[in-house]
């Protein structure tokens, strides 16, 4: 499959006429189109049918599913990723589950990568079997130390082998950064893994976290929604300057952004009139 980026590392959302029901009641619109897409990967998936590029395409649909709502996206700095030798480690905040469903159309095309994950998304329906085709470094929530060791060991085999992962150090998605949230296994196993980490930032509260279900959260697409990649870090000793900079660098990126939606928001001509 043939990245979405151009030759400056960037990703924009085509413009395109958008539908008056989907303007109008984007979450309805959606949110049926995206579990038929996740069904029919599972499906894929369950029969051992479900490789690289089975999951580019589903990302590419839930992408293209999100855009035919209204949703805009934007993505900066690939070649910060794509230009590198070996394998990475992308270390970013975790607002939705967008970034879940989207970031393996926008990575994995040029390098091959999987995730950490709570130990919930490979029991969950549908999602399952896809995750868990991926082998992703599974850990739970009862046990900080095991599953510190989990990530230090899998993530470096993993590595080892030429794949990527993406981490998310926060403890849960949301909304607001809180950097003292963020935590260092990311430094941490860049360090042991000898490999550069590539700080990733992302906005996609586009896509809220359910009340009842987080991934069946309201679809907003006045808000834009935005990734950016850095540029590689390589960590010396404990990390600790690393990490600083890391978080920096999301911090800048949110700030900025945060300014040009609320902008973006106020001159809209139209209302997300579902509850």
């Amino acid at each position: 499959m043939i990245g979405l980026f151009d030759e400056s590392g960037r990703y924009e959302s085509p413009e395109a006429e958008v539908p008056a029901v989907c303007r109008a009641l984007p979450s309805l619109m959606f949110h049926p189109r995206y579990v038929y897409i996740m069904f029919r990967g599972s499906q894929k998936a369950k029969r051992g049918r479900y490789g690289e590029e089975g999951w580019n395409v589903n990302s590419l649909k839930v992408l293209r599913a999100l855009e035919a709502v209204g949703v805009r996206v934007e993505a900066e700095g690939a070649e910060n990723f794509i230009n590198l030798e070996g394998p990475c480690l992308f270390v970013s905040n975790h607002m939705s589950t967008l970034e879940t469903m989207v970031l393996p159309v926008l990575i994995n095309p040029y390098r091959r990568i999987t995730f950490v994950v709570k130990d919930w998304l490979v029991k969950m329906p549908f999602f399952r079997h896809i995750m868990i085709s991926r082998d992703p470094v599974v850990v739970g929530r009862k046990n900080p130390r095991e599953d510190i060791t989990t990530v230090l060991t899998k993530g470096r085999e993993l590595l080892a082998q030429g794949a990527s992962i993406v981490v998310f150090p926060q403890t849960t998605r949301t909304l607001e950064f809180v950097p003292r949230h963020f935590n260092t296994i990311g430094v941490k196993l860049a360090a042991r893994a000898g490999v550069p980490i590539v700080p990733t930032v992302l906005k996609t509260d586009a896509w809220a976290n359910g009340r009842f279900v987080k991934d069946f959260g309201k679809i907003d697409p006045r808000i834009k929604v935005r990734f950016a990649f850095g540029k590689p870090i390589t960590v010396s000793g404990r990390g600790g300057e690393e990490h600083e900079r890391i978080i920096e660098f999301i911090q800048g990126k949110l700030k900025q952004w945060g300014d040009n939606d609320d902008a973006l928001v106020k001159s809209q001509n139209y209302e997300v009139v579902e509850k």
